[in-house]
């Protein structure tokens, strides 16, 4: 039990820093930690808990502004995802889907981070911004990863760090408002969770703090190049994680 005390903290640490960096990522560093020590549901709680804990903190801390308009669709489409993925969570294999999005995530940016120029998508209007948010909402409700997806889409639409930045932290407040609120009333939250989060809270708060002094000095170039390069580190890691198990259930 005390090394699982202990993953559960350093894993809490790693995620936290990297979201107050980036202004999302917790889900995708944590789980690189917890997935091998934690059943799916209670490493989930603990991911939107921890995650949601972390844009709280952003928000006091990283103001980017609010833009209505440009956020409204994010929110709808992931409003209209979540009960999707939380419905989904129990009959789903955790382990397929990290190989899959893993592998997404390892073919994809590192090509867009060796790309002189990146693509631009400039087509599809709030429509697509709609889609991605719901995809957002999905992978949010199963397991706090509701940054993945409209990060990357934010970065082929080729907004500033700024915009990118109230965007996601928006969203990702939102989403993960709504996700746990979804827990609590459908009983994920056990109480053999409540240990648990007494540890992730507290220990993801300085390292939060660091990161989002860090964001405040990097450039533009710099910024994008953390994100995919996290987005590119989350892929391997999800790969580790779910690549031995794929393998041993075949």
């Amino acid at each position: 039990m005390d090394s699982v005390l202990l993953i559960v903290a350093v894993g809490a640490v790693a995620a936290g820093f990297v979201q107050g960096l980036s202004g999302f990522g917790f889900g995708m560093v944590a789980m690189s930690f917890w997935a091998w020590s934690l059943e799916p549901r209670l490493a989930a709680v603990l991911t939107v808990c921890g995650a949601l804990t972390g844009q709280l903190v952003a928000a006091a801390t990283v103001r980017r502004g609010f833009d209505r308009v440009r956020l409204l669709p994010f929110v709808l489409g992931g409003l209209a995802g979540i009960p999707l993925g939380v419905a989904v969570l129990p009959r789903l294999d955790m382990d397929a889907f990290k190989l899959v999005l893993g592998t997404l995530l390892v073919l994809w940016c590192p090509a867009m981070l060796m790309a002189k120029q990146l693509p631009r998508i400039t087509r599809g209007g709030r429509v697509a911004d709609a889609v991605v948010g719901l995809a957002g909402g999905v992978m949010g409700g199963l397991g706090g990863f509701t940054g993945v997806l409209p990060t990357l889409w934010c970065t082929l639409r080729g907004l500033d760090k700024d915009v990118q930045r109230a965007i996601i932290q928006n969203f990702n407040l939102a989403m993960l408002l709504v996700t746990f609120a979804t827990y609590l009333a459908t009983g994920l939250v056990t109480r053999e969770a409540l240990p648990l989060l007494a540890i992730v809270v507290p220990s993801m708060l300085v390292p939060t703090l660091l990161g989002t002094r860090l964001y405040h000095g990097i450039s533009e170039a710099r910024f994008r190049q953390i994100v995919l390069g996290m987005l590119t580190l989350s892929g391997v890691a999800m790969l580790v994680a779910s690549v031995p198990r794929v393998l041993m259930y075949r």
